[in-house]
């Protein structure tokens, strides 16, 4: 996937694997400072993309044993729907910002799907994905990046909520396959509330209901995105995969943490606890790690001269499923579609 350049051969961003931490790793603070890109995905289903590497988390699960999801499951994570009916109503995505003054977050631990990505300046974004659960609000919204459209393109025709963006990247969204939302005009600025206490650019929240209000016709769920599991591997190790370090950068220097008491992993930055409004900690039940490429497009993104970073979302790289305390390897990416592990 390139809009508006072509990576470079033999790939920008073509580094190793995450750092998969044992428990006595995670007790030791251990991860290593290795720099490489990645790019993360977050929630309660499951897909990957990815940049050097890619972070899934999910609620479901996402190895062996594999199940069709129908009828009342939850199709993005695998679940029972909420009082047993898929809603209908399409995937919304909402772009999230993820540097340390967008902190805290809202509504992340109710998403179906989180992807985390690489931006210019060393920094990540989140893109946000809803189906099967609603939280009241979620933020804070920020500007579209070129990866979004390639994470976006698996999703059944998504409403996608954002802040705007450069103008090269507003004309890809407008020939993507989604319903394309600028919270910062039209009808969709009615979704936009502003908490106490928050300040521009990181002021900006949304209410999902109110997006899916804007597209009352539209009441198809999206496909499913992966066969989910039933069970651990018999080759998973117990206590082998008690976190996953993901070090895109001094300001998101990721770490997921198997809590047993929990059932989840839970997410850190630079150790401390990475906490959402209202004060829980950002967790998930599953974190899938994919390698892929990354490269530096032709856009200029911001007043100091960044450029866009670009995402290659085909072909196929090293895929590791953390679940349970424990990794599974294998190998991901459909070259028929975008971003889409198999």
């Amino acid at each position: 996937m390139s809009h508006g350049s072509t990576p470079p051969k033999g790939g920008k961003g073509a580094a190793g694997a995450p750092a998969i931490l044992s428990r006595r790793d995670v007790r030791r603070g251990a991860g290593g400072r290795r720099r490489t890109w990645w790019l993360v995905l977050a929630g309660v289903g499951a897909a990957v993309v990815g940049v050097a590497a890619a972070v899934l988390l999910t609620r479901g699960g996402t190895t062996t044993s594999t199940q069709s999801v129908t009828g009342s499951t939850c199709p993005l994570t695998g679940e029972s729907a909420p009082g047993g009916v898929v809603p209908a109503r399409p995937a919304l995505a909402i772009k999230i910002g993820n540097y340390p003054d967008d902190r805290p977050s809202e509504g992340l631990n109710q998403a179906d799907i989180v992807f985390e990505e690489p931006i210019e300046g060393a920094i990540t974004r989140l893109v946000a994905v809803f189906q099967c659960q609603s939280p009241a609000l979620v933020g804070d919204v920020r500007s579209a990046r070129e990866p979004d459209i390639g994470i976006l393109s698996q999703l059944s025709d998504p409403i996608f909520a954002h802040a705007g963006g450069i103008d090269p990247v507003l004309a890809l969204l407008a020939d993507a396959p989604l319903i394309d939302e600028n919270v910062l005009g039209g009808t969709s600025a009615a979704t936009v509330v502003h908490p106490a206490g928050r300040y521009a650019p990181y002021s900006t929240f949304v209410e999902p209901h109110a997006l899916w209000a804007l597209e009352p016709s539209d009441t198809t769920a999206p496909a499913p995105l992966f066969t989910y599991a039933t069970g651990l591997p018999k080759e998973a190790v117990p206590g082998s995969g008690s976190g996953v370090h993901i070090p895109f950068s001094s300001s998101s220097d990721v770490t997921w943490q198997w809590d047993p008491s929990a059932g989840r992993y839970l997410r850190h930055y630079s150790g401390a606890p990475d906490m959402l409004v209202g004060g829980t900690q950002t967790s998930s039940v599953n974190v899938v790690a994919m390698t892929v490429q990354t490269f530096t497009g032709p856009w200029v993104e911001n007043s100091e001269g960044a450029q866009e970073v670009e995402v290659v979302a085909t072909g196929s790289g090293p895929l590791v499923v953390m679940e349970g305390g424990r990794p599974s390897p294998g190998r991901g990416a459909d070259p028929a579609l975008p971003g889409r592990p198999r």
